[in-house]
Protein backbone atom coordinates (compact mmCIF):
# COMPACT_ATOMS: atom_id res chain seq x y z
CA UNK A 1 0.00 0.00 0.00
CA UNK A 2 1.39 3.40 -0.95
CA UNK A 3 1.76 6.22 1.53
CA UNK A 4 -1.14 8.11 -0.09
CA UNK A 5 -3.40 5.04 0.18
CA UNK A 6 -2.65 4.75 3.90
CA UNK A 7 -4.28 8.14 4.48
CA UNK A 8 -7.45 7.62 2.45
CA UNK A 9 -10.35 7.51 4.92
CA UNK A 10 -12.02 4.10 5.24
CA UNK A 11 -15.71 3.70 6.00
CA UNK A 12 -18.17 0.96 6.96
CA UNK A 13 -21.75 0.10 6.07
CA UNK A 14 -22.83 1.85 9.28
CA UNK A 15 -21.21 5.07 8.05
CA UNK A 16 -22.81 4.55 4.62
CA UNK A 17 -26.29 4.32 6.15
CA UNK A 18 -25.94 7.81 7.62
CA UNK A 19 -24.83 9.57 4.43
CA UNK A 20 -27.07 11.81 2.40
CA UNK A 21 -27.11 11.54 -1.36
CA UNK A 22 -26.17 8.59 -3.55
CA UNK A 23 -22.98 6.72 -2.72
CA UNK A 24 -21.29 3.38 -3.18
CA UNK A 25 -18.77 2.00 -0.73
CA UNK A 26 -16.11 -0.36 -2.10
CA UNK A 27 -13.47 -1.80 0.22
CA UNK A 28 -14.05 1.06 2.64
CA UNK A 29 -13.64 3.80 0.02
CA UNK A 30 -16.59 6.10 -0.68
CA UNK A 31 -17.57 6.72 -4.31
CA UNK A 32 -20.07 9.48 -5.07
CA UNK A 33 -22.65 8.34 -7.60
CA UNK A 34 -22.91 10.49 -10.69
CA UNK A 35 -25.86 12.86 -10.99
CA UNK A 36 -29.03 11.44 -12.45
CA UNK A 37 -28.13 9.43 -15.58
CA UNK A 38 -28.88 10.81 -19.02
CA UNK A 39 -31.93 9.69 -20.97
CA UNK A 40 -29.94 7.25 -23.12
CA UNK A 41 -28.67 5.48 -19.99
CA UNK A 42 -32.16 5.21 -18.52
CA UNK A 43 -33.69 4.07 -21.82
CA UNK A 44 -31.15 1.24 -22.09
CA UNK A 45 -31.77 0.17 -18.49
CA UNK A 46 -35.52 0.03 -19.12
CA UNK A 47 -35.20 -1.84 -22.42
CA UNK A 48 -32.74 -4.36 -21.02
CA UNK A 49 -34.81 -4.83 -17.87
CA UNK A 50 -37.94 -5.32 -20.00
CA UNK A 51 -36.23 -7.83 -22.31
CA UNK A 52 -35.00 -9.87 -19.34
CA UNK A 53 -38.10 -9.63 -17.11
CA UNK A 54 -40.41 -10.72 -19.93
CA UNK A 55 -38.39 -13.92 -20.33
CA UNK A 56 -38.09 -14.79 -16.63
CA UNK A 57 -41.83 -15.44 -16.27
CA UNK A 58 -41.36 -19.06 -17.33
CA UNK A 59 -38.92 -19.92 -14.53
CA UNK A 60 -40.22 -22.45 -11.98
CA UNK A 61 -38.45 -20.67 -9.12
CA UNK A 62 -38.84 -16.89 -9.18
CA UNK A 63 -36.11 -14.74 -10.72
CA UNK A 64 -36.43 -10.97 -10.78
CA UNK A 65 -34.75 -7.94 -12.33
CA UNK A 66 -33.85 -5.28 -9.78
CA UNK A 67 -32.83 -1.79 -10.91
CA UNK A 68 -30.43 0.14 -8.67
CA UNK A 69 -30.85 -2.04 -5.56
CA UNK A 70 -28.19 -1.87 -2.85
CA UNK A 71 -26.11 -5.03 -2.57
CA UNK A 72 -24.42 -5.14 0.84
CA UNK A 73 -21.33 -7.20 0.05
CA UNK A 74 -19.63 -6.87 3.44
CA UNK A 75 -18.98 -4.50 6.34
CA UNK A 76 -17.05 -2.12 4.08
CA UNK A 77 -18.72 -2.60 0.69
CA UNK A 78 -22.13 -1.58 -0.68
CA UNK A 79 -22.70 -1.29 -4.44
CA UNK A 80 -25.72 -0.30 -6.47
CA UNK A 81 -25.49 -1.86 -9.96
CA UNK A 82 -27.69 -0.48 -12.70
CA UNK A 83 -29.51 -3.84 -12.94
CA UNK A 84 -29.25 -7.20 -11.21
CA UNK A 85 -30.94 -10.51 -11.86
CA UNK A 86 -31.62 -12.34 -8.61
CA UNK A 87 -33.32 -15.72 -8.28
CA UNK A 88 -34.98 -15.06 -4.93
CA UNK A 89 -37.15 -12.37 -3.44
CA UNK A 90 -35.25 -9.45 -1.92
CA UNK A 91 -37.36 -7.67 0.69
CA UNK A 92 -34.90 -4.85 1.47
CA UNK A 93 -31.31 -5.08 0.27
CA UNK A 94 -29.40 -7.91 -1.36
CA UNK A 95 -26.89 -9.58 0.95
CA UNK A 96 -25.52 -12.34 -1.30
CA UNK A 97 -24.23 -12.32 -4.87
CA UNK A 98 -26.80 -11.91 -7.65
CA UNK A 99 -26.77 -14.23 -10.65
CA UNK A 100 -26.23 -11.36 -13.11
CA UNK A 101 -24.95 -7.80 -12.74
CA UNK A 102 -25.40 -5.22 -15.50
CA UNK A 103 -23.64 -1.86 -15.61
CA UNK A 104 -24.21 0.86 -18.20
CA UNK A 105 -20.69 2.17 -18.77
CA UNK A 106 -20.06 5.85 -19.44
CA UNK A 107 -16.73 7.65 -19.82
CA UNK A 108 -17.18 8.88 -16.22
CA UNK A 109 -17.76 5.38 -14.78
CA UNK A 110 -15.49 3.30 -17.04
CA UNK A 111 -12.60 2.80 -14.60
CA UNK A 112 -14.92 1.94 -11.73
CA UNK A 113 -17.04 -0.44 -13.87
CA UNK A 114 -14.19 -2.05 -15.84
CA UNK A 115 -11.62 -2.36 -13.07
CA UNK A 116 -12.93 -1.83 -9.53
CA UNK A 117 -16.35 -3.44 -9.90
CA UNK A 118 -15.08 -6.06 -12.36
CA UNK A 119 -12.64 -7.29 -9.68
CA UNK A 120 -15.28 -7.07 -6.96
CA UNK A 121 -17.90 -9.02 -8.92
CA UNK A 122 -15.33 -11.63 -9.92
CA UNK A 123 -14.15 -12.00 -6.29
CA UNK A 124 -17.75 -12.30 -5.08
CA UNK A 125 -18.47 -14.95 -7.73
CA UNK A 126 -21.21 -13.19 -9.69
CA UNK A 127 -21.78 -15.70 -12.51
CA UNK A 128 -22.44 -13.18 -15.27
CA UNK A 129 -21.31 -9.58 -15.65
CA UNK A 130 -22.72 -7.53 -18.53
CA UNK A 131 -21.28 -4.15 -19.46
CA UNK A 132 -23.26 -1.99 -21.89
CA UNK A 133 -21.48 0.84 -23.72
CA UNK A 134 -23.99 3.37 -25.13
CA UNK A 135 -21.27 5.60 -26.64
CA UNK A 136 -19.89 2.84 -28.87
CA UNK A 137 -23.11 0.80 -29.02
CA UNK A 138 -21.54 -2.39 -27.75
CA UNK A 139 -22.30 -5.06 -25.13
CA UNK A 140 -19.74 -7.21 -23.35
CA UNK A 141 -20.65 -10.36 -21.42
CA UNK A 142 -18.31 -12.05 -18.98
CA UNK A 143 -18.98 -15.47 -17.47
CA UNK A 144 -17.29 -16.75 -14.32
CA UNK A 145 -15.28 -19.89 -15.13
CA UNK A 146 -12.78 -21.36 -12.69
CA UNK A 147 -13.18 -18.24 -10.50
CA UNK A 148 -12.12 -15.89 -13.34
CA UNK A 149 -14.17 -13.93 -15.83
CA UNK A 150 -13.99 -15.04 -19.45
CA UNK A 151 -15.30 -12.66 -22.10
CA UNK A 152 -17.93 -14.65 -24.01
CA UNK A 153 -19.61 -11.88 -26.01
CA UNK A 154 -18.33 -8.53 -27.29
CA UNK A 155 -20.48 -7.04 -30.06
CA UNK A 156 -23.26 -4.71 -31.09
CA UNK A 157 -24.96 -7.39 -33.20
CA UNK A 158 -26.40 -10.84 -32.72
CA UNK A 159 -27.56 -12.08 -29.35
CA UNK A 160 -26.50 -14.12 -26.37
CA UNK A 161 -28.33 -16.47 -24.02
CA UNK A 162 -27.80 -16.66 -20.26
CA UNK A 163 -28.93 -19.86 -18.59
CA UNK A 164 -29.58 -19.28 -14.90
CA UNK A 165 -30.92 -22.79 -14.27
CA UNK A 166 -32.14 -25.67 -16.36
CA UNK A 167 -35.63 -24.15 -16.56
CA UNK A 168 -34.63 -20.50 -16.54
CA UNK A 169 -32.78 -18.45 -19.14
CA UNK A 170 -32.98 -15.21 -21.07
CA UNK A 171 -31.64 -13.85 -24.33
CA UNK A 172 -30.27 -10.35 -24.92
CA UNK A 173 -30.30 -8.66 -28.32
CA UNK A 174 -27.90 -5.70 -28.20
CA UNK A 175 -29.22 -4.10 -31.40
CA UNK A 176 -32.56 -3.47 -29.69
CA UNK A 177 -30.87 -1.53 -26.89
CA UNK A 178 -29.51 1.21 -29.13
CA UNK A 179 -32.58 2.07 -31.22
Amino acid sequence: MSLAEEYIPRYTVEDYRRWEGDWELINGIAYAMAPSPFGTHQKIIMELGRQIANQLGGCKEPCHVYPELDWIVGQDTVVRPDLMVVCKDVPEHLKEPPEVVIEIVSPNTAIKDEVVKFSLYEREKVRFYIMVYPDIKKVRLFELRDNKYDKVFDSDRGSFQIRLREDCSFKVEPEKLFI
